[in-house]
């Protein structure tokens, strides 16, 4: 059984282009400066910044990255 090839450009036309989705980003990414100044996190050190709710906090990139959302979990209504 073979995948379907992945329409990188689709997926930014239809989600991360729209201006709430850009707005996000730009969050996401100011918080990540904001702690690169104060020293906490570095470019490169394979650390995240995952953030839940209103809290941030530093994690393993692997631990973050794998932690099953409850969009993806078998019986979710969300496609």
């Amino acid at each position: 059984m073979r995948l379907a090839k992945r329409n990188y450009k689709k997926e930014y036309n239809k989600f991360q282009s729209s201006r709430s989705q850009k707005k996000n980003r730009a969050g996401r990414n100011k918080r990540r400066r904001k702690l690169m100044r104060v020293g906490v996190v570095k470019k490169g050190d394979g650390m995240d910044i995952h953030h839940k709710g209103g809290l941030v906090k530093v994690m393993k990139a692997s631990k973050n990255r794998g932690i099953a959302e409850k969009s993806r979990l078998k019986g979710s209504k969300r496609k």
